[in-house]
């Protein structure tokens, strides 16, 4: 994959070459290019805002240096050999950045990142990129940064494990949080290593007792329990057909009551509770 990101912080994307990541760019599973769009200014103080039309506070970033930026750094991404750019866009009014969102962009062969400073980039940059390839308006979390590139960030790390080759263990992301498929997009559960007893805390009993079904039931019961916890709106929007008997039994114990349709619904605690 090919990764290229335009920014008046380069030095804001270093961790782009350590960990995971860099390990992936050093195999060679990753083609990563930062780009300063300051390069793509032509006054002697490398202006890359303005003041918004219609009035406002702060600060809109121009249209001129965002164009002949891409425009170069398409060109060249063609002349090496890339194909099929998308054009990923963090801002905190795009889509939610999910799990499902990361397994589509790693299937993708070019990522193209427009972190953002400011109020954020002249529409009109965007809404010409559109015409020339996907674009994914994304946002990582309800809050707004002072910036993009921290956006970036988490995108690649979620992106580049996904990718073939990048993971010692190939089968490592299948149980992770919000992975689809078999834990129904559940949170994982809690997870333990050597020694078994610690400070007086014991790892859990059945995890030594080596019986592989126990475990499994185990850790689906935990990671229900967890998600109920923390996450209720996921138990509301699971498939009801995720859920098995011994699933729906342990819901029951945590609060949660079904509808007809099989969704589950959390019943009002009692003063009792």
């Amino acid at each position: 994959m090919r990764l290229d990101v335009v920014t008046i912080f380069p030095e804001y994307l270093d961790p782009l070459d350590v960990s995971l990541v860099g390990k992936a760019r050093a195999r060679g599973r990753l083609d990563v290019h930062v780009h300063d769009l300051r390069r793509w200014t032509y006054d002697r103080h490398h202006t890359v805002d303005d003041t918004p039309y219609g009035g406002g506070p702060g600060m809109v970033m121009k249209t001129e240096p965002w164009g002949d930026a891409l425009d170069e750094v398409i060109a060249a991404g063609y002349e090496a050999g890339a194909r099929g750019p998308a054009l990923v866009v963090p801002t905190p009014s795009g889509r939610p950045f999910t799990q499902e969102v990361a397994v589509e962009l790693s299937q993708r062969p070019w990522l193209l990142f427009t972190p953002a400073r400011y109020e954020g980039i002249d529409r009109r940059v965007v809404d010409e990129y559109a015409t020339r390839m996907p674009v994914y308006e994304v946002s990582i979390g309800d809050y707004v940064l002072a910036g993009g590139e921290a956006a970036v960030l988490v995108i690649t790390e979620a992106v580049a494990r996904l990718l073939p080759g990048v993971l010692g263990n190939a089968e490592s992301h299948r149980d992770d949080s919000f992975a689809p498929g078999a834990m129904a997009n559940l949170l994982e559960g809690p997870v333990y290593t050597k020694p078994p007893v610690w400070r007086g805390h014991d790892v859990p009993d059945v995890l030594l007792s080596g019986h592989h079904g126990r475990i499994a039931r185990w850790r689906r019961d935990e990671a229900l329990r967890r998600t109920a916890l923390n996450r209720p709106d996921l138990v509301e929007r699971c498939d009801p057909a995720a859920f098995d008997r011994k699933d729906r039994e342990t819901l029951s114990l945590l609060g949660w009551a079904s509808e007809p349709d099989g969704r589950f619904w959390r019943r009002p605690r009692t003063v009792e509770e």
